[in-house]
């Protein structure tokens, strides 16, 4: 299967979302919360299954800058300071393309830790997430 292109990026600040139109016709609004709470990095996804930091707190979060990563991907900069996630465009796709999966998954992660989406991190991790590291 071909990697999906991307033809057109935009960030729209008003809505919070992050539009990506690809080359098979493709459009996807993403926004800033889902891509923050599933961004790639380490400080998210942990090391390793089951490693993962549940992110709470971040509805109101926008993306201040965007990288673009050779022809890979991008890395935003969101306004709480996290920058260290790349976006690969097939990632960008995939979380276009399933974002409702992704979203039931973010809610049920967020209703098995007890914890509510608005939280503070520092709350989440109380909750218990976040350790074993």
């Amino acid at each position: 299967m071909p990697s999906p292109t991307p033809v057109a990026v935009t960030l729209h600040q008003s809505s919070r979302a992050l539009e990506i139109g690809f080359d098979d016709g493709n459009c996807f609004k993403l926004p800033f919360e889902l891509l923050r709470v599933y961004s790639p990095s380490a400080e998210v996804q942990g090391h390793g299954p089951g490693q993962e930091v549940l992110q709470t707190g971040k509805r109101q979060v926008e993306i201040v800058d965007v990288a673009t990563v050779g022809n890979y991907g991008l890395q935003p900069t969101f306004s709480d300071g996290h920058d260290s996630g790349i976006f690969s465009w097939t990632y960008l796709y995939e979380l276009g393309s399933r974002q409702q999966e992704f979203w039931d998954r973010y809610e049920s992660r967020l209703a098995a830790a007890g914890v509510d989406r608005d939280a503070p991190m520092a709350a989440a991790r109380a909750a218990g997430c976040g350790h074993g590291h």
